[in-house]
């Protein structure tokens, strides 16, 4: 909602957003926020969905906080180049710079023109036009950051599709991978991945929070105590990732604490348990990664969640030699 907001206010029309879920808790002020600066319409009546824009953006100048997440500036991006009028976005504190240069990347191929100003300010001409083009979309680093780290944990895999000079910021999987000793090759568009005796790991994921995730399923299974920088990243995901985290490491018999910023998880046996997906699909697909090394049965209460953005991945982990039923 935070990416299609600015989007649907480029129209005439009155348009209102609804969700249902996690999204319910999300907080929408920070998209009125923006959107009035920029000549539209925004009504919520308590700062959350469902929400009402109306249009047409005019373009201009506004300032938006960027430490939450980097959707509603991708929007911005994708939207403000049609406006009448110039734009000159301020960006505060601005984490997840890997996926804005992605999208600046993206919107170049399509023949639109953005400043960058160090990812402090962005300069917006109005009245472009995007160019049609064939695009070959590349593989997600995502979605195959789960399928690495199983196979660090249980078996000889390869995953084709990924590019070593993506802007993605979930490639960083590769830099933690390889500081715990896990053996593996890297192709023009391919990474085949080992078995590995697993060491310890110290990671700041506040620029790619979205790997917190495999990351605690890959710290689970390392031989010592690993450390992740970022937690305050994880609030207002599908949920709250860090309780969720927490609480499903628990019944695997993991150990895993908060301190302030940063989440410490103490590797060690896991034991077969029933774990909650808390409807959120990257906690699903670490519960399955993480019963890779468990000495029991796992069962994963509402696993359907993953199709949300990898509806195959229950059978690309069979592909492993895992059980699933």
């Amino acid at each position: 909602m935070r990416m299609f907001a600015p989007i649907a206010a480029l129209h005439r029309k009155q348009i209102t957003f609804m969700g249902e879920g996690s999204l319910l808790k999300r907080p929408v002020a920070m998209i009125g926020e923006a959107l009035t600066q920029l000549g539209a319409g925004f009504e919520s009546e308590n700062g959350l969905l469902p929400f009402v824009v109306k249009g047409p953006m005019q373009g201009g100048g506004a300032t938006i906080d960027g430490s939450i997440s980097s959707q509603l500036l991708t929007g911005l991006l994708m939207a403000l180049p049609l406006a009448e009028d110039d734009s000159e976005i301020s960006v505060i504190n601005l984490k997840s710079k890997p996926y804005v240069e992605m999208t600046i990347r993206l919107l170049a191929d399509f023949g639109i023109r953005i400043e960058n100003h160090n990812f402090k300010l962005f300069n917006i001409p109005g009245k472009q036009q995007y160019k049609a083009r064939e695009y070959n979309i590349e593989g997600d680093w995502s979605g195959a950051a789960f399928l690495l780290v199983a196979g660090a944990i249980n078996g000889n895999l390869t995953v084709k599709g990924l590019q070593q000079n993506s802007a993605q910021a979930d490639k960083a999987i590769m830099e933690v991978l390889k500081n715990t000793g896990a053996e593996f090759n890297i192709s023009s568009d391919a990474v085949q991945i080992e078995k590995s005796e697993l060491l310890p790991f110290i990671f700041d994921a506040t620029g790619c929070p979205d790997l917190f995730p495999p990351l605690a399923a890959l710290a689970a299974n390392c031989k010592g105590i690993s450390r992740i920088r970022g937690v305050e990243r994880l609030i207002h995901k599908e949920s709250n990732r860090a309780d969720a985290i927490q609480i499903e490491m628990g019944k695997f018999g993991i150990n895993v604490k908060v301190e302030g910023n940063e989440m410490i998880i103490e590797g060690g046996k896991i034991s077969g348990a029933r774990v909650n997906s808390h409807n959120d699909h990257r906690i699903a697909m670490m519960a399955a990664v993480a019963a890779l090394g468990a000495d029991g049965p796992v069962i994963i209460n509402d696993s359907a969640c993953v199709a949300k953005s990898y509806p195959g991945f229950f059978n690309d982990l069979a592909k492993l030699g895992v059980q699933v039923d």
